[in-house]
């Protein structure tokens, strides 16, 4: 396969969703770039997704330092080992955790932690419409880790612990990867905001596991999907409208702490310091 040939496939599996989460996408982003390396293969990189900052950072330190991409490359999982260590030292014995979506840098750091002899369960949703969750899920069961799946309608039955059939299993944290770090907030998968709002009135603490390269000091754009995710086929002339937004804003007073590979920090101590690291 040749390069422009390699470079659009990269580019029609991060629009298709089948490379998911912003590591993996700014990964093969970067990959596309190197191959054709140009103006508008940039412009087409930042257009696939929209609510990805981690992905236009690493779009803009390839371009403007060609010769760092092993460097680049390598960050990577030099953040994730130190992501691996901080979440580490937060998770005790017998927690339940609760997460929402796919985060590449949220499994990463639960493995570790089972590797390395800590004991608890995960919590997960589905994430409709394209079901990101049953990823994590897999991901985790493979490793070993305890897992029960909601549907996501049941997350606060889930962290609450107000089971049907009596039985009370409050969630001790919440773990969430993010799309985007903003001075205010984050944007993570749409339904976060809804579960960090459950988690904050019930004081379950909220993580943000992320790499501090998804900061972003600009305005951030919320992706809208194609509806057919939704609904792949609506009745003949129903006039069904439907509204896919694929992420939403979580606002900084329902964040306990960014997890990032710069250390555990509040978040408006985290902002500063991933300020003074650019």
């Amino acid at each position: 396969m040749d390069k422009k040939k390699r470079f659009w496939k990269i580019a029609k599996d991060i629009k298709e969703i089948k490379i998911q989460g912003a590591r993996n996408i700014a990964k093969a982003a970067l990959k596309a770039y190197s191959l054709i390396p140009t103006k508008n293969s940039k412009k087409i990189l930042l257009s696939l997704r929209p609510t990805e900052p981690m992905l236009s950072n690493v779009i803009e330190r390839i371009e403007n330092h060609p010769e760092d991409y092993e460097k680049i490359l390598k960050h990577f999982d030099e953040a994730q080992e130190k992501i691996n260590k901080y979440v580490f030292k937060i998770i005790k014995n017998n927690d339940i955790i609760f997460t929402h979506c796919h985060s590449t840098n949220v499994v990463n750091a639960l493995i570790y932690a089972k590797n390395h002899g800590k004991k608890f369960k995960v919590y997960n949703t589905e994430t409709r419409p394209l079901f990101q969750g049953r990823k994590t899920s897999r991901e985790l069961r493979k490793a070993g880790i305890e897992v029960i799946q909601f549907i996501d309608s049941a997350a606060r039955i889930a962290m609450t612990g107000s089971f049907p059939d009596g039985k009370s299993e409050k969630v001790d944290k919440v773990f969430f990867g993010a799309d985007a770090l903003l001075k205010k907030g984050i944007i993570n998968k749409v339904g976060s905001g809804m579960f960090a709002q459950v988690a904050y009135d019930n004081k379950i603490p909220v993580y943000i596991v992320a790499d501090s390269w998804k900061y972003s000091p600009k305005k951030v754009k919320i992706e809208e999907r194609d509806f057919h995710e939704v609904w792949k086929k609506l009745p003949k002339n129903s006039k069904i409208k439907i509204e896919n937004p694929a992420f939403e804003f979580v606002p900084k007073k329902y964040i306990t702490a960014i997890i990032s590979e710069l250390g555990i920090w509040k978040y408006d101590e985290f902002i500063k310091k991933v300020k003074d690291s650019y």
